[in-house]
């Protein structure tokens, strides 16, 4: 008797075994989508938005799709400065139309290129309003890119891994000499200056870290064919374009390079290399003790971006794939207060106004009413800027989002985030390989930590902050929450 019950679990265990479904194979397509405006409309970046009279290499909304047989995901990456909340639901919107991904399944992110049209609208301090003629067309080319590459979805081998880059990053937030700092637009003294004169013998210490580490998603066909690669990498824009060109920066230049490298300049589908923006708000190029000596157009830029897609592709060389990964996803949506306005700071701004004076032509401050003489634009920008600011409806709509991709987590801000920050999410989270990328679904201003507003700098100035000092706590807070919620819902 003994012997046909062990037999019969012995028979019932071994079907039940065989009968167990295997981990469904991934998929992945990718492909992109031109973004480039039309000449005339104002390149948005500095104080004073100014006209495009030139493109010198195309925008693009750079798709990829992934599906592991029960959930899709989408992630995207523009080459805008930023776009506006509105853009990122409208986009959304269609991508679910025309493919059944939800909303909270798509990563929508900017570069921050400063040499690209505005996708703002007409207000960055509002989480809710129409969209311009440019933002429709952005929202529906998104759309197009990712269905065209959910159009492209085959099986797929997924890999993770990092390069170190540690010599183009420069935290741009210094300490200086007692009492060399200059006075902010609003006429107080900061603690820190960002960008200080290079080369100064005032400068003390940086005020935070870098990131130097390049992070990257690989996927490939089972023959080994590239698909795509998505990367992020915790620099600003490297900038140095020519007069009043359209360009995508060092990003756009990376992705053309990793495809040279990868010798996926041919073929049929094309190979899509996609540099998101990881956590560089507080990080640019400019070596502040040894500045280096003026250079032509592009040039700089090409340096960075080749270097980089360099030590991607070696990289990539030495990474394990694998045949499946659990795809998960978290969107929230929390109200932070906007940044305070007090009277003292209201009052500053109606008397930089009564003093500015009013040019009848020339490009118009963001934020301002009129343009003005160079000396007033600074100050005439912010003025408009708190006004704005004060008035914006309360709370703030903050998009948070957080990716799962095997043991792969991505979290989202849609700030310029500063690069501590970033650090602290890879700590914190519960996954064994994670990063974050900022700009994504809105664009909210600087996002520095409590530390730092107290320390002061352009960073925090009311007008480039947009929201409550603790709101760097909240916003980790939250993503390392929905980190945690997707790692225990593994199937």
């Amino acid at each position: 008797m003994k012997k046909l019950l062990l037999l019969t679990v012995t028979l019932f265990g071994g079907a039940a075994f065989a009968a167990a479904p295997a981990a469904p194979r991934l998929q992945a397509g990718a492909a992109t989508s031109n973004i480039t405006p039309e000449l005339g409309l104002r390149i948005v970046g500095g104080f004073a938005p100014y006209p495009a009279l030139h493109v010198h290499d195309e925008l693009h909304a750079r798709c990829l799709v992934l599906d592991d047989g029960r959930t899709k995901l989408a992630l995207v990456v523009c080459d805008l400065l930023g776009l506006h909340r509105n853009l990122s639901i409208e986009a959304r919107r269609l991508i679910e139309e025309a493919t059944g991904i939800p909303p909270g399944h798509v990563m929508i992110s900017a570069t921050h290129t400063h040499s690209a049209a505005s996708a703002l609208g007409q207000s960055r301090f509002v989480s809710d309003q129409p969209l311009d003629d440019y933002q429709r067309f952005v929202a529906r080319r998104i759309a197009d890119g990712v269905r065209r590459a959910a159009n492209l979805l085959r099986p797929a081998q997924i890999a993770f891994g990092t390069a170190e880059a540690p010599e183009h990053l420069n935290n741009r937030r210094w300490f200086m000499r007692e009492g060399t700092v200059p006075p902010n637009p609003f006429g107080k003294i900061d603690r820190v200056k960002m960008n200080p004169p290079a080369g100064s013998a005032d400068l003390v210490e940086p005020a935070g870290p870098i990131d130097p580490t390049i992070s990257f998603v690989a996927l490939r066909e089972p023959n080994g064919r590239p698909i795509s690669v998505y990367a992020a990498y915790s620099l600003h824009y490297v900038g140095g374009v020519g007069q009043r060109h359209i360009s995508a920066d060092y990003y756009g230049v990376f992705c053309e390079a990793l495809k040279r490298l990868q010798q996926a300049t041919e073929g049929d589908p094309p190979f899509v290399a996609m540099m998101a923006n990881a956590t560089s708000g507080d990080i640019n190029n400019t070596n502040f003790r040894t500045p280096r000596p003026r250079q032509p157009p592009y040039e700089q830029m090409r340096y960075v971006a080749n270097d980089v897609a360099a030590k991607v592709n070696a990289a990539l060389a030495k990474v394990g794939w694998k045949d499946s990964a659990e795809l998960a996803a978290r969107f929230r949506e929390p109200g932070l207060p906007w940044r305070a306005i007090d009277a003292e700071l209201l009052a500053w701004a109606k008397e930089t106004e009564a003093r500015a004076p009013r040019l009848t032509s020339g490009d118009i401050p963001v934020g301002a009413r009129w343009a003005t003489t160079p000396e007033f634009v600074q100050r005439l920008s912010y003025a408009g800027r708190v006004q704005v600011l004060a008035q914006a409806p309360q709370p703030a709509k903050v998009p948070l989002q957080v990716l799962r991709i095997g043991d792969i987590c991505i979290g989202s801000t849609p700030c310029e985030t500063f690069a501590e920050i970033g650090l602290e999410f890879k700590r914190r989270s519960p996954f064994p390989h994670s990063f974050m990328v900022e700009i994504a679904h809105g664009y909210i201003g600087y996002l520095p930590t409590p530390r730092h507003f107290e320390l002061g700098g352009y960073e925090t100035w009311p007008g480039t902050n947009y929201l409550e000092p603790q709101a760097s706590v909240k916003m980790l807070d939250a993503l390392v929450e929905m980190a945690g919620e997707i790692r225990r819902g593994a199937r």
